[in-house]
């Protein structure tokens, strides 16, 4: 009679056949390793290749325009962001955007009219006043320093320079020899042998100071008349007992009246373009 078979017995012998053949698999990998290892051929190590050095000798040098000789599209953004970032005070201090915006505000501060027209009115009326006055400058400086330097006809010093005499000689035109003096002897330089060695550093300021000369002038021109409206409103209501009413209220419309008829505004901007013209 055969005896039965026991099922724990079973697995053990399956599982010593499965690790067998696992033996057997791993021994052939690690012979056939070794073996391709000892016919591959050994590559011996590059040595190492010293810098190569120009004919021109070492040192390092950073070229900044492109291989046509024009600057880079990478230097022409940032001169331009560098342009944007300087612009107001460009606007403000070298050109005659300060003198049309005071004379626009002293004009509207005359009509006793503090907030009409808004100061955002005033400065884009003014913003386009000094491109029409600048214009001839602005098309000079373009011709004769910004597209030379972008064609690569002219490096960047030159460029600067080029474009600065043109604001230089508008700026001289229209500063007064005292300021020139005044920032002169307030910076304790000698004085200049000519016009053309003054320093911007002390032909800017003055010109401001020239500017703001004139606008004050011109405001008080504009002054006078709007004065006498508000002296004979003032006597009329005074000699008719009605003091408690503000002689701004009655004289308001009267000043409007006149500042309308006699084209207040076009009179305005004919004196601040005319002041300009020669420069």
């Amino acid at each position: 009679m055969k005896a039965p078979t026991t099922p724990w017995l079973s697995n053990r012998a399956a599982r010593i056949v499965v690790m067998a053949l696992l033996a057997i698999v791993v021994a052939a990998a690690i012979i056939m390793m070794t073996g391709g290892a000892s016919h591959a051929a050994v590559t011996p190590p590059t040595p190492p290749v010293g810098p190569i050095v120009p004919d021109g000798g070492g040192g390092l040098s950073v070229n900044i325009n492109g291989p046509d000789g024009t600057p880079s599209s990478a230097v022409v953004t940032l001169v331009g962001i560098t342009l944007l970032s300087v612009a107001p005070a460009l606007l403000l201090m070298m050109t005659s955007f300060t003198k049309i915006f005071v004379v626009l505000a002293m004009a509207r501060n005359a009509l006793a009219l503090p907030s009409i027209p808004p100061n955002q009115v005033l400065a884009g009326l003014a913003l386009f006043l000094t491109l029409f006055i600048m214009a001839p400058i602005l098309t000079d400086i373009n011709n004769h320093a910004v597209q030379p330097y972008l064609n690569g006809h002219l490096n960047f010093a030159d460029a600067v320079n080029l474009a600065s005499a043109p604001l230089r000689k508008f700026m001289l035109a229209h500063t007064r020899e005292e300021d020139l003096a005044l920032m002169t002897r307030a910076a304790g330089q000698a004085n200049p042998k000519n016009p053309e060695s003054v320093s911007l550093l002390t032909l800017v300021p003055a010109f401001m100071i020239s500017e703001l000369r004139a606008a004050f002038i011109i405001g008080f021109v504009i002054f006078v008349p709007f004065l006498v409206i508000d002296l004979v409103v003032s006597a009329a209501l005074m000699s008719m007992g009605m003091m408690m009413l503000p002689p701004v209220m009655i004289s308001l419309p009267f000043k409007i009246l006149l500042f309308v008829l006699v084209d207040g505004w076009g009179l305005i901007i004919t004196t601040l373009i005319s002041s300009y013209k020669g420069g």
